[in-house]
């Protein structure tokens, strides 16, 4: 992982085939597509945007986390190419943070997610050290290598509360031992 502009700067990164870069506004319709697209909704359909106004807000909360803290998700586009890939971050949450990504279906099984990953767990440690955890569905067995090779260890397994399917299983992966505690504010 490189930085690209100063050891302090998180906004801007590249990685052997990839930039990340901050949300901006001007990602809405990119990520939209993404998000509204069922393929990657396949483990969790209800979630799936239906109207780019819950994109929006998304980015906005993403946006508002870079300004506040210095750090959140990275937009996620080819070292080469302007089209945007996917996303890839930690959120911060109340004493945690929350490792997610989401890419385009067309770039499934290329690493892309675990390569975006990893610099977000290193940025996440130096920004605030706190557990990063990624949540994850039992039956989404790509997510769950992605959090494997990035040597997130099980936490927790267990019902996943809200979850419209009764037989969903909710997974809690993480860089270190969680706390009583600090696994319940994930489930929370």
């Amino acid at each position: 992982m490189r930085w690209a502009a100063g050891v302090d700067d998180l906004r801007h990164l590249t990685t052997q085939r990839l930039r990340l870069d901050i949300p901006t506004a001007d990602d809405l319709d990119e990520m939209h597509a993404i998000y509204s697209d069922p393929r990657v909704w396949t483990h969790f359909p209800t979630l799936r945007h239906t109207e780019p106004a819950r994109t929006r807000s998304m980015l906005e909360v993403w946006m508002a986390a870079w300004g506040d803290i210095g750090l959140g998700p990275w937009i996620v586009r080819a070292l080469d190419d302007d089209v945007v890939l996917g996303h890839a971050g930690c959120s911060p949450r109340d004493g945690w943070w929350n490792l997610g990504y989401r890419f385009a279906p067309e770039t499934h099984g290329r690493g892309l997610a675990t390569e975006a990953s990893r610099p977000a767990l290193a940025a996440a440690v130096r920004v605030r050290d706190v557990p990063v955890v990624a949540l994850l569905l039992e039956h989404n067995h790509a997510s769950r290598r992605v959090a494997d090779k990035l040597g997130l260890m099980l936490q927790h397994r267990g019902p996943d509360a809200g979850n419209p399917d009764p037989a969903a299983v909710r997974l809690v992966c993480a860089d270190r031992p969680l706390t009583h505690e600090e696994r319940a504010a994930t489930l929370a």
